[in-house]
């Protein structure tokens, strides 16, 4: 096999490996799941929104209430999509993130070859990029983050290659599948003539693209950013627009410290010699290409700042990179241009170019077993917490019970009940209430009125003691926690439950519906009983 054929071959190959070690990994430790299991509950709310779509439900995640509650609209629209034709397959998630992270690979060689003009560094960049083990836990993820490396890696090569439209319009959709790709907007521009017309070229996509998204959130929640986002984010620009208040020097020094920081880990925990050799990198593209390379890879130090001064939420290598993910491609094709250094007339060099070589594919490769094992947990995690818990939900409340939640993935996704988000991911209008902390969130319940709330009590210790309002009826606890927000989960029944036999009157009326009267009263009264889920 030659040429062509072996740049497509070989890192279908490398990704098919790495799969195959993670999914073996993952039976080792959570067992025969099955396809359609996921490392993160938050996979599950992309499910439950595209679900709802490709029944015709909207853009919403209680039946009849939209609500922007994804900061990756593109990916829950395409998955939508996928579902209205093919039926609502949570494996389709899967389906789809392995075919981006293969053609994101398969852009980072295209994109090195251009780059380095060496189409033997093109082959590698693009097998390392399918070995990357980020990319490998993206494409099994049920997330959006390979379709968004795909757009953003897609992007650089059309804007390489001089077709800026084609780029630009590749870049907004990158936006709206994983916002952190704005910053290279501007980048972009910088990277060729800085006339007028081009400059538009860049941003009437963008706006194309953004303009109905923040439309929506206006709309829905009456803020520019989806409710995902302004439940999250933590101070910088966007933060104190939304009132959250910080020192000066935790927004400007702290916080860039700490996440540059993070991102130099995270890059060295996928690769030991990628942060080592970024730099370098940077220095032969800015070189040998000036502005039209350099310009565009300058996102690599500009993206942790960026995260740290705009909306900071959770660091650059969070859940497995996943806000850096869309990155990655890039930081490979960057460090492999570092070995164009070593190309010069000699054996030794050539010796030097080859054991550079060697070197950053095993460290690639060393990554991926201990990846596996965090990958593996992460799934046991959640099938034996949200999953078992939706599951326990849909056997045991009745279909039109209201739940409060913690996570509102799986959960609702499997028993298919109307929810209330405590965090407000999709629940916006508990956001002024959390800001008063235990007793904000409190006054809501009491006002939405959930029958079942099922909590993390770490995280809720005053609600979940006040046990004449909240009774625990099961529980799950997790005995190697590695991506809960908590370890012990338990479902509580409220004193104003519908189906209780002496239910006492909701304290609020937000929720304004009337008890159900053909309900049994006390149906459901057998479960009573605190049980224990071990796996």
């Amino acid at each position: 096999m030659k040429g062509r054929g072996l740049t497509l071959a070989a890192p279908a190959a490398a990704l098919a490996v790495a799969i195959g070690l993670f999914l073996l990994r993952t039976r080792q430790l959570a067992g025969p799941v099955g396809f359609a299991s996921f490392p993160l509950d938050d996979s599950w709310i992309h499910l439950h929104f595209a679900r709802n779509i490709a029944e015709g439900r909207g853009f919403a995640y209680n039946p009849g209430v939209p609500v922007s509650g994804s900061t990756a609209p593109l990916w829950t629209l395409t998955l939508g999509g996928l579902f209205a034709l093919f039926g609502s397959h949570p494996a389709l998630a899967k389906g789809l993130g392995l075919l981006a992270a293969l053609a994101a690979a398969w852009l980072a060689g295209r994109l090195a070859e251009i780059w380095t003009e060496q189409r033997d560094l093109g082959l590698l960049a693009s097998m390392l990029t399918a070995l990357a083990a980020p990319m490998v836990w993206g494409a099994l993820s049920g997330m959006e983050v390979t379709l968004a490396a795909l757009l953003v890696t897609g992007a650089l090569v059309l804007n390489a290659r001089g077709r800026w439209l084609p780029a630009a319009i590749a870049l907004a959709l990158g936006t709206v599948t994983r916002p952190e790709s704005l910053v290279l907007l501007p980048l972009c521009w910088l990277s060729g003539p800085l006339g007028w017309r081009r400059a538009l070229a860049w941003l009437l996509p963008a706006a194309v693209c953004l303009g109905p998204w923040i439309a929506f959130n206006l709309t829905t929640i009456g803020s520019p950013m989806p409710g995902t986002a302004a439940a999250k984010i933590e101070g910088g620009l966007a933060g104190w627009l939304s009132g959250v208040r910080e020192p000066v020097a935790t927004t400007l020094l702290a916080r860039p410290w700490q996440f540059e920081s993070e991102w130099v880990w995270w890059l060295g925990q996928t690769n030991l010699l990628l942060p080592v050799l970024i730099l370098p990198g940077l220095w032969w593209l800015g070189r040998r290409w000036g502005r039209a390379a350099l310009a565009p890879a300058l996102v690599l130090l500009l993206h942790p700042i960026a995260m740290a001064l705009l909306a900071p939420y959770r660091g650059p290598g969070f859940q497995e990179g996943r806000y850096s993910i869309h990155l990655l491609p890039l930081a490979i094709v960057v460090a492999i241009a570092a070995i164009r250094l070593l190309t010069r007339p000699g054996k030794a060099w050539r010796y030097a170019t080859l054991l550079a070589t060697v070197l950053l594919a095993a460290t690639m490769v060393a990554a991926l077993p201990m990846a596996a094992t965090r990958y593996g947990w992460a799934v046991q995690n959640i099938e034996a917490m949200q999953v078992h818990l939706g599951h326990w939900v849909a056997s045991h409340t009745p279909p039109a019970a209201k739940l409060a939640l913690n996570d509102v993935g799986a959960i609702p996704y499997i028993s298919r009940r109307e929810v209330v988000d405590v965090m407000g991911l999709v629940t916006p209008a508990i956001i002024p209430y959390r800001r008063e902390g235990e007793a904000g969130v409190l006054r809501f319940l009491e006002r939405s009125c959930p029958d079942y709330v099922i909590l993390f009590p770490d995280w809720f210790p005053s609600i979940t003691a006040m046990v004449d309002q909240f009774q625990p009826i099961y529980r799950v606890r997790l005995e190697h926690n590695e991506v809960a927000g908590a370890p012990l989960m338990v479902v509580y029944e409220t004193r104003w439950n519908r189906w209780r036999g002496d239910r006492q009157p909701c304290p609020g009326a937000l929720a304004g519906a009337p008890w159900p009267v053909d309900e049994a009263p006390g149906k459901m009264r057998s479960d009573r009983i605190i049980a224990s889920w071990h796996h």
